[in-house]
């Protein structure tokens, strides 16, 4: 089978039109007419995501972040240069969907709810033709610690942050979320009622307004969106069923979290 066909079946799901202005989203490496055997997800593609897909054999990575986020001024064998040079070296095509899953219905801010049961979801911050970044909804009334230890337990994380001056036992309802850096999406999560809101990457200053403005919020960090890895892989998997194609496809097992808390 080949890439493009793949990519092109995808793009019917979650098209690149609703990527947000500016975003970097579609072929970054490799051919889009090259046949495919194997298919890999990844949240990220760093060293040792290259080592697991040459070790797999793979074909194609369907990939969140994009490897290459700011302009090359050269491919010399530097480290960050070798994660290039590797992929182009043993012929593997590198496709990008960044926020256009994050858009897309049934894409990863939904499925972000559906983890942390919040229900009757509308979005957070409208784009274009009907669509948007971000959900709100409602959940069971329940202390900020309370649910926060909910997001911590779902995501199977070692901490989060809570933006709350001690406000731990303040009774939420109305959350909003936002996977990635959504900070600069908290107005709207103001605008919409929100008790809490949950992104990630918070700035210190930014925490400071949210705050004086009367907004709680917990940062749960960027590496959430792993969650990207596990659905796609399902999905790709109904629809390899559903089509009869010849082709494996795995999610990535390599860790790409840089950070970790003592």
């Amino acid at each position: 089978m080949k890439a493009s066909d793949i990519i092109a079946f995808y793009e019917a799901y979650c098209p690149r039109e609703l990527s947000l202005e500016g975003d970097i989203s579609g072929w970054q490496i490799g051919r889009p007419d090259k046949d495919v055997e194997t298919l890999m997800l990844a949240l990220d593609i760093r060293e040792a995501t290259v080592a697991e897909a040459i070790a797999k054999k793979v074909d194609l990575i369907i990939v969140k972040h994009a490897p290459i986020f700011k302009p090359l001024t050269d491919l010399t064998a530097s480290p960050q240069n070798h994660i290039y040079l590797d992929l182009i070296k043993h012929d593997i095509a590198v496709y990008v969907s960044h926020t256009n899953i994050d858009v897309v219905p049934d894409g990863l801010n939904d499925w972000f709810c559906d983890k942390l049961d919040i229900s009757s979801t509308e979005i957070l911050s409208p784009t274009e033709n009907g669509f948007g970044i971000g959900r709100i909804g409602t959940v069971e009334a329940q202390t900020l610690a309370d649910f926060a230890r909910k997001v911590k337990q779902v995501f199977q994380l070692d901490a989060v942050r809570l933006i709350s001056y001690g406000c731990n036992e303040k009774l939420i309802k109305r959350v909003a979320i936002c996977g990635g850096s959504g900070a600069g999406f908290y107005r709207d999560a103001l605008a919409k009622g929100a008790d809490v809101y949950i992104t990630g990457d918070i700035y210190y200053h930014t925490a400071q307004e949210m705050l004086t403005e009367g907004l709680l919020a917990i940062d749960p960090g960027h590496h959430i969106e792993v969650l990207f890895v596990e659905k796609l892989a399902e999905k790709f998997q109904i629809w390899q069923h559903e089509n009869h194609w010849d082709i494996t496809v795995i999610g990535s097992q390599a860790s790409t979290n840089p950070f970790s808390h003592l």
